[in-house]
């Protein structure tokens, strides 16, 4: 019922949504005969689907190693995460964990769900890594080891000063820009680019994680997990858990801005980075993600949600990203008008006001200065429709049943 409302609502957002739907019927088609390669791609859908069609539309040998680069930082964050491992078993298999990737027998159970799945067949993945070629296999070893050995120091460290924050961001996903910076540079698709700005294509991506899924940590059982640092929460509570308390929604608030403004820092650097990206598909894999953040980080500014339950991007949004991202101009774009859009939120009277906005207003004017904002339609801010969205819904479901008969027919189109 909540989709038919969000179409009824955004009844543009039902092509791409549809257009979304059928290309990931079509990747499933094109999941490899070879056991191990098909449970590697198989299993890829089911932990990321929209990360699993970028990854898709890779060239070949490319496609192959970051399916697996992304898989093995996958299990190894598993590890990380399952609160049930006691130390003193999680933090050696972290600290080895890059062996054990060369290991066609070796698997641990943990996790669940999915995340079960691939780590009791664990072999799987390493039976493919050992097919990549050795440039491949070796960034991926590099990245593992590094990323496993900061993992483990921040199993017994707290997330204290800001440089904390921004030292297990590097461990968990600034590692992994530079890993796959290391695989578009082994492929000889692009040039290898600077370690800060493929550091900083991570830590956005990851603080962003880190906002939106507050409560879903910090309601961890057996253990929370805490990731926040005390440098920023400690001006507003005494303990981090208190913010989630409805008689500190004020302080949580404010809270969640400094912890935004704290995360835009890093978009000049990413904009950087993707405008020097030369091969198309390798762009797409790295703009749609850095786009879904922008937008999460402007859905997730001074919104109370964040610490009641679920804040994300609908359906259609999403869709409509993935489709509609396919140049440098589209992501100025779209970061021109989700900035917009943060902007439009900002309270005067919030205490980190002024720096939200100018780290806003240097993202704000890098778009505008790109020259490519004009002669352009927003997706993103719309004007209010003059029309009634339901008819212009039932034209939009009619052609979907008709997309989606003439795709069963031909499924080769």
């Amino acid at each position: 019922m909540g989709s038919l409302r969000a179409i009824l609502k955004h009844p543009d957002d039902l092509y791409p949504m549809v257009k979304l739907k059928l290309a990931a019927r079509n990747a499933e088609k094109q999941i490899p005969p070879e056991p191990h390669w098909a449970f590697c791609y198989t299993m890829l859908h089911k932990v990321s689907r929209s990360f699993g069609l970028v990854i898709q539309q890779l060239d070949t040998d490319l496609r192959d190693a970051v399916c697996i680069f992304y898989l093995v930082l996958r299990a190894l964050d598993t590890v990380e995460d399952d609160t049930s491992i006691p130390e003193e078993v999680k933090v050696p298999i972290l600290m080895a964990f890059h062996r054990h990737i060369y290991d066609r027998e070796w698997h641990f159970s943990c996790g669940t769900k999915e995340y079960k799945v691939l780590m009791d067949e664990f072999h799987q993945v390493s039976t493919a890594f050992l097919e990549l070629g050795s440039g491949y296999q070796e960034a991926i070893e590099d990245i593992t080891m590094r990323m496993g050995a900061g993992m483990a120091k921040f199993i017994c460290k707290e997330v204290e000063t800001i440089d904390d924050y921004d030292e297990y961001c590097h461990y968990v996903a600034g590692l992994v820009g530079l890993g796959l910076s290391k695989l578009f540079h082994a492929s000889g698709k692009e040039d290898l680019a600077s370690d800060t700005l493929s550091n900083s294509m991570g830590l956005f991506l990851q603080k962003t994680n880190i906002i939106r899924d507050y409560l879903e940590d910090i309601n961890e059982i057996p253990k929370s997990r805490m990731f926040w640092p005390r440098q920023i929460w400690g001006k507003y509570v005494n303990k981090l858990e208190e913010l989630k308390y409805e008689e500190n929604s004020v302080k949580a608030v404010q809270c969640l801005n400094d912890m935004v403004t704290n995360a835009l820092v890093h978009v000049e650097d990413c904009l950087k980075y993707m405008s020097a990206l030369r091969d198309p598909a390798n762009f797409r894999f790295c703009a749609i993600p850095q786009i879904m953040a922008i937008g999460t980080l402007a859905l997730c500014y001074n919104n109370i949600q964040v610490f009641r339950g679920v804040v994300k991007m609908r359906r259609g949004l999403t869709a409509k990203v993935i489709d509609r991202t396919k140049t440098m101009s589209d992501v100025y774009g779209a970061f021109y008008d989700f900035s917009r859009m943060l902007k439009s939120k900002i309270d005067e009277n919030d205490p980190n006001a002024k720096r939200t906005k100018d780290s806003l207003e240097t993202i704000l004017k890098i778009c505008r200065d790109s020259g490519t904002l004009t002669q352009r339609k927003s997706y993103i801010i719309q004007s209010k429709s003059q029309y009634s969205s339901t008819p212009i819904a039932v034209i939009f479901i009619i052609l979907a049943m008709l997309l989606a008969y003439l795709f069963a027919r031909n499924p080769t189109t």
